[in-house]
């Protein structure tokens, strides 16, 4: 991850959203282009009940005066996920404006960033920083119980998406044994010219 590339493509699929908020939260700092897919895969440490007692009391925060103006309560994973990021980041300068300019979340994979390379965060996978056997929520389930519609039909485009891709992977690996029996038999011949005209003399 240390490396700057022209966008990274980050998969959120098993990793603890504080600890992957922060990485990318830097990155974005110092000038990366960040893309999260996946975001509704994004885990929360502790058990559904918990975590949804703990959103259902930041969703009853609004101003008095004129509820409008905010805080705004996104039901949607990429959007927690973005403001998560954002409150790790001084938005409200300059610098952090810009910096979320360069920052884009997303349920599912998109055929644009399906062809793309994925990369993880090793600090933030939970298998690596949570202990064995702990509970875990997934932002797909604590979304869907605060009133996010769209889970099903994410779940539906996904299915879709894999059962392409295991379609290109298999067409991909048809091709690469056609090419090595190709090279095989091209060899043959060749090999058979050679000792065809080293029996003629030449």
């Amino acid at each position: 991850m240390s490396t700057f590339e022209k966008v990274c493509v980050i998969d959120g699929k098993g990793h603890l959203m504080g600890r992957l908020a922060s990485t990318v939260a830097k990155m974005l700092l110092q000038g990366q282009r960040v893309v999260v897919v996946r975001c509704e895969e994004i885990n929360i440490s502790g058990p559904l009940f918990r975590n949804k007692i703990k959103m259902q009391s930041f969703l009853q925060k609004r101003c008095l005066v004129n509820p409008k103006k905010g805080p705004l309560h996104h039901r949607a994973p990429s959007r927690v996920f973005y403001r998560s990021v954002r409150g790790m980041m001084p938005h409200r300068t300059k610098r952090g404006m810009q910096a979320l300019q360069r920052f884009k979340v997303l349920e599912g994979i998109p055929p644009k960033y399906n062809v793309m390379k994925r990369m993880v965060v090793p600090q933030a996978l939970r298998v690596l920083r949570l202990k064995p056997g702990s509970k875990y929520t997934t932002l797909s389930q604590l979304c869907s119980e605060i009133g996010w519609n769209y889970k099903e039909v994410i779940e539906t485009l996904e299915a879709k998406r894999k059962v392409h891709n295991e379609a290109y992977v298999e067409k991909a690996k048809a091709k690469q044994v056609f090419r090595a029996k190709c090279i095989e038999a091209s060899s043959d011949k060749i090999q058979k010219a050679e000792e065809a005209l080293a029996g003629l003399g030449y």
